[in-house]
């Protein structure tokens, strides 16, 4: 039996979506605000979160931050009715499982509870836009987050998440080719690396997979999957 939180001020919202959810077999507990949130974060470990952005005292981005420095394993989904918000960046620099629309779209966001993943957190750096939202969206499909970068200057901006790997294009723009996965390693000492690149030459670094473009998805989700299965494991 899996456990969800679900916060928003629009109480009979969170009430209908956490029956619909409990009718399926897992267990909700339901927060009005920001503060009731992160003290039911403090006490139980849930696998995923749901959260709106705009609320009173306390928007989504700013709680997805401090709930990420309680347990910085759990998934967290967003709903906004506001796709073009800065408040939306900052919370997907913390690193998302999805931001979805209102009104919302009950059976995706269930399909998106049921696969979420906790620790399931990869960084990906791609400075082709459309090849980034790809990446981000298969790895969703295996319910992983994704937080990321596209310039070598931007991997200095990510937020202090906790990824289990890291799926990283060797070249892209600020830096000498592989300056990105140099910058990573500092940033996040040990953090396995899989090289997606158009080019063939050795990436300067220790990395546990190569991908050449156009690559094999469900090969590179594969060796995703065996990073995290590999992962340390915190306590429950």
């Amino acid at each position: 039996m899996r456990q969800y939180l679900i916060v928003d001020d629009n109480r009979a919202f969170a009430e209908n979506l956490g029956e619909i959810v409990r009718d399926l077999g897992d267990e909700v507990t339901v927060a009005a605000d920001g503060e009731q949130a992160l003290a039911h974060a403090k006490k139980h470990r849930f696998d995923a979160m749901v959260t709106d952005m705009r609320m009173p005292l306390m928007g989504g981005a700013e709680l997805v931050h401090h709930v990420r420095r309680i347990d910085p394993g759990l998934a967290a989904i967003v709903v906004t009715a506001y796709v073009r918000d800065n408040d939306l960046d900052a919370a997907r620099r913390e690193g998302l499982l999805a931001a979805l629309p209102k009104p919302v779209p009950i059976g995706r966001l269930l399909e998106l509870l049921g696969s979420a993943r906790r620790d399931g957190l990869a960084v990906v750096i791609e400075d082709d836009t459309a090849m980034s939202d790809n990446l981000c969206e298969a790895l969703r499909g295996r319910g992983f987050a994704a937080v990321t970068a596209a310039s070598v200057l931007e991997t200095e901006r990510l937020g202090p998440v906790q990824p289990f790997c890291a799926l990283v294009d060797s070249r892209v723009p600020g830096g000498p080719a592989g300056e990105a996965m140099r910058r990573l390693a500092e940033k996040y000492p040990g953090l396995p690396m899989l090289v997606v690149t158009a080019y063939h030459d050795e990436p300067p670094l220790p990395h546990v997979g190569f991908f050449s473009k156009p690559f094999d998805t469900r090969a590179l989700l594969d060796a995703v999957e065996r990073q995290y299965q590999a992962r340390p494991r915190t306590e429950a």
